[in-house]
């Protein structure tokens, strides 16, 4: 079988190692070494027949390979090879992140086409001729609503890096998969009663993913036949990671709503001091970004691909069914952060609810010490000194019977203004009418002159001003 001379054996090194060893020693560069643990390599070779085997990491020689390929097209057209490489999620800037693919790509990719698959933003061209399209989201690779995927294809080889491990982006060998038998739950109490009745047992963290699962394949994905497969197989992986946190995100909104019916004091308070949804709101706009980013790609990767030979029809249609996917999902992503918003002005409701209740405590506290400190002001008082008392004059000692008299005649006033509102605005229209007449009367004697003034000039002989 020719695809054997693809494999390598045990130790490293393929039955090409003859023909690499021909080269002469001026082509022979000294390239950065891999970056140990950062980055972590896949490589795998299809026969087109539906079947796959691991291969070994010789990206080095892969460009000689296709010449090859195309010199013997009859005989091993269908065979295709794909390099997957995933970068760290953690706190790693973006230069590190394009420091480790050129360790991992230098030979033989370019600067060039190692920059187009870790750049940031949306990118969709032809690239020393391949196709090279990313689909990038800002934010912190750290965080879960961080999603970068890139690839470069071509005819026989296709090169993959994404952020992170992607759920269901390899294949599995087994025939029968996990959800074809009923599995039952993992329990510490009744562990040796599962053991005993056999069958497969999952923990429950599993499960949870699993009822996170919102796609239509099944678990095991089937094994590609061609790269216009590959490529759409990577694309709908993807989509069902997005598709996947977009499950999560609802299943965790409906869990907080009931919570927040029940009417948790702690939680409230605990989501409103964690700043939880206005946090969230932000991560799904980068969620929506990311997804508008890819419905933009994968649009132009249809276009650019329909004119592809080695692209199939069926293919096209599938990318077609999957751009109508993150349409449809954007529109719920849209829906989500309507609810998320609607959840925030609830705690804020809630909270200036709380803090108006506050406010009615210390109003009614204030209720309560407010006499105490008027009496305390009034006997406190020494009104020595003060106007209009007698004070001054020994045999006057009713001063402080004169300062009450005068601030309760201050206090009738205020009363009486506020109380009697009408009062108040009829002397204040009456006061303005007044001054209103006076003005009118000066305006009309002023012209009333001017009038008598023009009417002298005319009797005289004068000119008639127009």
């Amino acid at each position: 079988m020719e695809l054997a001379q693809h494999r390598v054996n045990e130790n490293g090194l393929g039955e090409d190692s003859e023909t690499s060893a021909r080269v002469p020693l001026r082509d022979r560069r000294v390239y950065p070494g891999n970056p140990a643990g950062l980055v972590r390599k896949r490589a795998y070779i299809f026969d087109g027949t539906g079947n796959f085997y691991n291969k070994d990491w010789d990206l080095a020689d892969l460009f000689q390979k296709e010449e090859k390929q195309l010199e013997l097209r009859e005989g091993r057209g269908k065979e295709f090879s794909w390099y997957h490489v995933e970068l760290p999620k953690g706190n790693q800037k973006l230069s590190q992140s394009a420091e480790d693919l050129i360790g991992v790509f230098c030979p033989p990719l370019k600067l060039q086409d190692i920059l187009s698959l870790v750049s940031n933003g949306p990118f969709c061209a032809h690239v020393d001729g391949a196709l090279v399209f990313r689909v990038n989201s800002p934010g912190p690779p750290s965080s879960d609503f961080t999603f970068r995927i890139a690839a470069r294809v071509s005819e026989h080889s296709v090169i993959t890096v994404s952020l992170g491990r992607v759920p269901r982006l390899g294949f599995s060998r087994v025939g029968e998969s996990l959800l074809s038998e009923i599995p039952s739950l993992e329990s510490s109490s009744l562990r040796g009663q599962q053991e005993e009745r056999g069958g497969i047992v999952i923990k429950e963290h599993v499960l949870e993913f699993l009822l996170t699962m919102n796609h239509s394949e099944e678990a095991d994905n089937p094994v590609p036949r061609s790269v216009s497969n590959l490529v759409v197989h990577i694309i709908d992986t993807h989509v069902d990671q997005l598709q996947d946190l977009v499950t999560k995100l609802e299943m965790e909104l409906d869990s907080v709503e009931l919570d927040l019916d029940k009417g948790g004091y702690a939680l409230k308070k605990q989501m409103l001091d964690d700043r939880r949804f206005p946090k969230l709101h932000i991560n799904l706009q980068r969620l929506l970004q990311v997804i508008a980013h890819g419905e933009q790609v994968y649009l132009r990767v249809k276009e650019k691909c329909s004119s592809k030979k080695w692209f199939a029809s069926d293919d096209l249609n599938s990318l077609e069914e999957l751009i109508g996917r993150l349409r449809r999902m954007k529109e719920n992503v849209g829906f989500i952060v309507n609810r998320v918003t609607a959840i925030q002005a609830g705690l804020d409701s809630w909270q200036s609810e709380q803090i108006n209740r506050k406010l009615y405590y210390l109003s009614f506290l204030s209720i309560i010490f407010l006499p105490l400190s008027i009496v305390t002001g009034v006997f406190g008082m020494n009104v020595g000194g003060v106007p209009w008392t007698g004070q001054n004059a020994p045999e006057l000692k009713d001063g402080f019977r004169n300062v009450i008299l005068l601030c309760v005649a201050m206090l009738f006033l205020v009363l009486l203004c506020f109380i009697f509102p009408a009062l108040y605005t009829r002397i204040a229209a009456a006061w303005r009418n007044k001054r209103a007449l006076r003005r009118n009367w000066s305006l009309n004697r002023k012209s009333l002159l001017r009038r008598s003034l023009r009417m002298g000039d005319q009797d005289r002989g004068g000119y008639l001003r127009i």
